[in-house]
C-alpha cells in the first residue's frame, strides 16, 4: 500500500526514482549487507535500476521516510506479499547514522496502524535473520509474535505475525 502519511518527526511516501542516491546508501550500509543481502548496486545507475525493478514488481511496496525538517531519507519500510507465503510481510531499514533514535519505530508504527485500521489482511507478517536482534525486538515492540523458524537458502529465518482481525 502506498501511503503518504506524517508522524511528528517524520514524512512517509512512495519510493521514486529520486531517491537513488538515498537507495544507494541503504544497500550498502553494514545492516542492510548482513542481514538483507547484497542486491549488487554498485553506482547510482544500479540504485536507479533497483527502484524500478521495485516499481514494477505489483507485490512490492516501498515507503521512504524522510525527516521532516530537512526531507533527508533516512530508512524506507516495505510491504510485500511473497509467493512463497501466504501473508504479506512488513520490512524495515535504517541508514546506520539514524540507529537507536526511535526512527524506524515511529515510521513502522505510523504504516503498520494504517494497515490494520484498514483491515485488508487477515494476518501480516515480519521475516528476520536469526540474529537480527533489532529487526526482532522492533517487529515485538509492533505486536508481533514468533509464529515459525525456517530454512530458506541456507538460512535460517524467523517468522513473526500479528492476526490483524
Amino acid at each position: 500500500m502506498k501511503l503518504l502519511l506524517k508522524t511528528e518527526r517524520l514524512l512517509i511516501e512512495p519510493l521514486s526514482k529520486k531517491d537513488a542516491v538515498f537507495i544507494f546508501k541503504l544497500v550498502n550500509s553494514e545492516g542492510w549487507l548482513q542481514y538483507i543481502g547484497d542486491r549488487n548496486v554498485k553506482n547510482i545507475k544500479d540504485a536507479t535500476a533497483y527502484i524500478q525493478k521495485i516499481l514494477d514488481n505489483k507485490n512490492y511496496v516501498y515507503n521512504v521516510f524522510r525527516l521532516k525538517k530537512n526531507k533527508e531519507a533516512i530508512g524506507i519500510i516495505s510491504f510485500i506479499k511473497r509467493d512463497n507465503h501466504s501473508s504479506p510481510d512488513i520490512g524495515f531499514a535504517l541508514l546506520p547514522q539514524y540507529e537507536g533514535m526511535g526512527y524506524a519505530y515511529e515510521a513502522a508504527k505510523k504504516y503498520f496502524d494504517k494497515l490494520i485500521n484498514d483491515k485488508q489482511y487477515n494476518e501480516i507478517i515480519g521475516i528476520t535473520l536469526q540474529g537480527n536482534n533489532k529487526s526482532i525486538k522492533l517487529l515485538e515492540k509492533l505486536g508481533l509474535t514468533f509464529k515459525e523458524r525456517i530454512f530458506q537458502n541456507n538460512e535460517e529465518l524467523l517468522i513473526y505475525s500479528i492476526n490483524t482481525k
